[in-house]
């Protein structure tokens, strides 16, 4: 029996772009473009009329912008988005806002016909995992529920146990990772190890996203830049399109951000930052997990680190966007245990706090 194909709609008011998308998607034999839009308001139609399985989506358009009908069609008719959005701060920023309204994915949108290099390939697999992946239950509509910086809560400084400098948290994330990060980080403490963190994310995304976590947590977080420190209280992300490693400095880690090859078509990887760890030895004194994602990256590295003695996990199926980072370190072993996201920073917070004073979610923002 054939499979049928995974039936597409693009809408994005640039005809070069929805040229560029519709050639590299029909390139593929297991998915079919079946029509193009020029703003939201032809989509709904056609939407309607041809019944897609996936959207690919521009957010700067004309009379309706795409945040604005995400947010509709969330709310109406959720179905799975891929949004393509400008490498520029403005068009990061409208990236995230996109994923928190329950976009799929984001990718940099090309600037013409010569700049869409691999993202054809990109995009393809994107919109693969999306056909087979199913939604989540979505929030209260953003503007109702606007975000807000989180208050600046802490364990009390007597109740964290006194941790080896080497401490430190690893965590690495793809599809879905943006939310679930914000899940995390925004109820950690600063006054535990430093953090460091691989989200597969495009070049300029990162630094949104980055500003973005230290505006909503109690946590410095910032982009990593080469010879960073990572101490208590901080958070580094690794940029778009640059690895980040760690390397021991005698009394605190050390940021190496390096372009290098590709590692399961990724850059960053999950699987550089966690085997640096590991070799740098700080897998004795680190907690490390994986979170939802697509493919393998971070496995191997998380094996690594649990071989030498780190405390290991990965995100449960049942709260992960996608079940593919996670599921490849737990079939591989890597991971010692599963966890619902919703109890991730309790986990992380019970391995610095003593037991008799701690409650889960005492430390999160209400």
């Amino acid at each position: 029996m054939t499979t049928p194909k995974i039936r597409v709609l693009i809408i994005d008011d640039s005809a070069i772009v929805r040229r560029l998308v519709a050639e590299a998607l029909n390139s593929d034999p297991a998915i079919e473009v079946v029509g193009t839009a020029v703003d939201p308001y032809a989509a709904r139609d056609k939407i309607n009329e041809l019944k897609p399985d996936v959207l690919t989506l521009d957010i700067e358009m004309p009379r309706m912008d795409g945040l604005t009908f995400l947010e509709i069609l969330m709310q109406r008719r959720p179905m799975p988005v891929i949004v393509m959005s400008s490498l520029t701060q403005l068009g990061s920023e409208h990236a995230l806002e996109a994923l928190r309204l329950g976009a799929f994915d984001v990718l940099g949108k090309p600037h013409g016909a010569y700049s869409f290099g691999d993202l054809g390939d990109q995009l393809i697999t994107k919109i693969k995992a999306a056909a087979s992946t199913r939604l989540r239950a979505l929030p209260p509509p953003a503007k109702a529920v606007p975000r807000v910086p989180v208050p600046r809560v802490t364990v009390p400084p007597a109740t964290v146990r006194p941790f080896d400098p080497r401490a430190i948290i690893l965590l690495g994330a793809s599809t879905g990772g943006t939310e679930a990060l914000h899940d995390v980080i925004t109820r950690l403490p600063p006054n535990l190890p430093g953090i460091a963190i691989v989200q597969h994310i495009p070049p300029m995304f990162s630094k949104a996203f980055a500003d973005r976590l230290r505006h909503l947590s109690a946590l410095d977080v910032r982009e990593a830049v080469d010879g960073d420190r990572l101490t208590p209280g901080v958070a580094l992300i690794a940029p778009g399109n640059f690895h980040l490693l760690l390397q021991w400095a005698g009394t605190h880690y050390r940021a190496r951000v390096t372009d290098g090859p590709q590692i399961w078509h990724q850059r960053p990887a999950v699987d550089l930052l966690f085997k640096s760890a590991a070799d740098c030895g700080a897998a004795p004194h680190a907690i490390a997990g994986i979170l939802t994602g697509m493919g393998k990256d971070g496995a191997e590295g998380l094996l690594r680190l649990r071989e030498k003695g780190a405390n290991t996990f990965a995100q449960d199926e049942a709260s992960s966007i996608v079940y593919g980072m996670p599921r490849a370190a737990w079939e591989n072993s890597a991971a010692q245990r599963q966890i619902p996201l919703g109890l991730i920073a309790d986990f992380i917070i019970r391995q610095f706090v003593s037991p008799t004073v701690f409650h889960p979610g005492s430390a999160s923002a209400p």
